[in-house]
């Protein structure tokens, strides 16, 4: 079974930095995708980035281009979202998630595990 294991999440003022990581077991994802998403409180879940596991191919919200990197290391199965210029706006649940297939989508539906989810607050 997959299970995916977010941690980092915290509070920081405006204009600071975080950086999330998802550790993946239970398979070999040399053919995935993984995904960062985020819900803010009364809102829907959002697509943040996504990095194709073999190659590190990347996709990012306009919203947060420029401002947040996604990345992963092979050898540990593990995916990180460094965020800086951290603004109010950006608090939010962080979910990482994987899709099974090598494509870079927006869309949560095509992704088929998440992990729990961390609370990043940023404080104005």
């Amino acid at each position: 079974q997959v299970q995916l294991v977010e941690s980092g999440g915290g509070l920081v003022q405006t204009g600071g930095s975080l950086r999330l990581s998802c550790a993946a077991s239970g398979r070999t994802f040399s053919s995935s995708s993984m995904g960062w998403f985020r819900q803010a409180p009364g809102k829907e879940r959002e697509f943040v980035a996504a990095i194709r596991w073999r190659g590190g191919s990347t996709y990012y919200a306009d919203s947060v281009k420029d401002r947040f990197t996604i990345s992963r290391d092979y050898d540990k199965n593990t995916v990180y979202l460094q965020m800086s210029s951290l603004q109010p706006e950006d608090t939010a649940v962080y979910y990482c998630a994987l899709d099974t297939s090598p494509r870079l989508t927006t869309m949560s539906s095509t992704y088929d595990y998440w992990g729990q989810g961390t609370q990043v607050t940023v404080s104005s």
